[in-house]
């Protein structure tokens, strides 16, 4: 059988990545004083452990623990001053005392504080993190305008947009809504790269006629994945707390609005792949992960974690044979009638955050 092909992948603008990254998400978000330096030792470990595992792509935000996880990255970097590591960034959800994340020059300040956070002089990836560009898109043009400038200047090498994504249950009109917003906002901002949630489970979203990864690929545009797991609900151990870090605006999404019954039909139609392919530790990760992976060469993943040993298990898959044609197509099957059990059931409401 074919061997999985682990060789770095080219995102675009001379950027080239490790099939499978760290997302940085979950690093340093311990609320308890008291649990937070062992949660950053522990975030540490796990870092220095992917990088030893081929991770060469860490992607972060702003808003992950309020700045404290691009910090704990920035240690990482200086102790690896000489290894060709690709830092990724995004901005849009901390507004501070300005009107809006995008007003004015906050994308700059924002921008100078993660360069300070990380301890870099350059970004390899900056990623406008919102697609709420206040009133009427008041924002637009000014985000534009700032971040083409910070590429100009060399101090970003590529941009990235938040790619279309909907929760599951969505409904046809609420799926054409969001692929209009996402073809309109591409067409301004003109971006490198699309970071954007992907997984097995995603609700699928047609753009001009075509998937995600037909549409980058005419385009000449890089994708990352992002929750390729379905934070965890696809490796058959249930979906682990993804409960925003401190400080992060997120509203929840994904398998944190799973319905206990969905979260049930997940788990039982992914008995038909144990059945298939066994159920060896850690083969259904391996399905998850190879389903993204495999749809284009033009994509990377990036994977969360709360210890090494989830680390190790999701590199540890990228080192068998690819996954075959009929393995393919029997995965995807399995997948769909998945999402067609979670979409028909009653969708459950996201309580809102109360506006300030």
């Amino acid at each position: 059988m074919t061997a999985f092909d682990s060789t770095k992948r080219h995102l675009g603008q001379g950027l080239y990545a490790h099939p499978l990254g760290v997302n940085c998400g979950a690093v340093g978000a311990a609320e308890d004083p008291k649990q937070a330096e062992v949660s950053d030792g522990r975030s540490l470990d796990g870092l220095r452990r992917a990088v030893e595992l081929g991770a060469n792509l860490l992607d972060t935000a702003d808003c992950y623990g309020a700045g404290h996880a691009e910090r704990l990255l920035g240690r990482l970097l200086r102790e690896c001053p000489d290894q060709e590591l690709l830092t990724s960034s995004k901005v849009g959800h901390i507004r501070g005392s300005a009107p809006h994340a995008y007003a004015g020059r906050h994308i700059h300040h924002q921008f100078q504080q993660t360069l300070e956070n990380l301890y870099i002089e350059e970004l390899d990836l900056y990623t406008l993190d919102s697609w709420d560009f206040g009133p009427q898109d008041r924002y637009l043009g000014s985000a534009i305008d700032q971040m083409r400038t910070l590429r100009e200047v060399g101090a970003v090498r590529a941009i990235g947009m938040r790619g279309p994504y909907v929760p599951y249950g969505a409904t046809p009109a609420e799926r054409d809504a969001c692929a209009d917003r996402f073809l309109y906002l591409f067409q301004m901002i003109r971006p490198n790269i699309i970071w954007t949630r992907f997984n097995a489970l995603t609700p699928m979203i047609t753009l001009e006629g075509e998937d995600l990864f037909a549409f980058t690929a005419r385009h000449g545009v890089g994708v990352i994945l992002a929750a390729p797991l379905a934070h965890g609900l696809l490796t058959g151990r249930g979906p682990r707390n993804t409960t925003p870090p401190p400080g992060c605006a997120v509203r929840p999404t994904g398998a944190r609005i799973l319905s206990t019954e969905k979260v049930a039909s997940v788990t039982a139609g992914i008995q038909s792949l144990r059945v298939h392919f066994g159920d060896e530790p850690g083969v259904l990760t391996r399905l998850a992960l190879l389903f993204c992976l495999q749809r284009a060469d033009h994509c990377a993943a990036v994977v969360g974690f709360t210890s090494t040993a989830q680390l190790e298990e999701s590199f540890g898959c990228l080192s068998g044979p690819a996954l075959t044609t009929t393995e393919l197509e029997l995965i995807d099957t399995a997948y769909a009638q998945i999402r067609s059990d979670i979409e028909h059931q009653p969708r459950r409401r996201v309580p809102q955050p109360a506006r300030t």
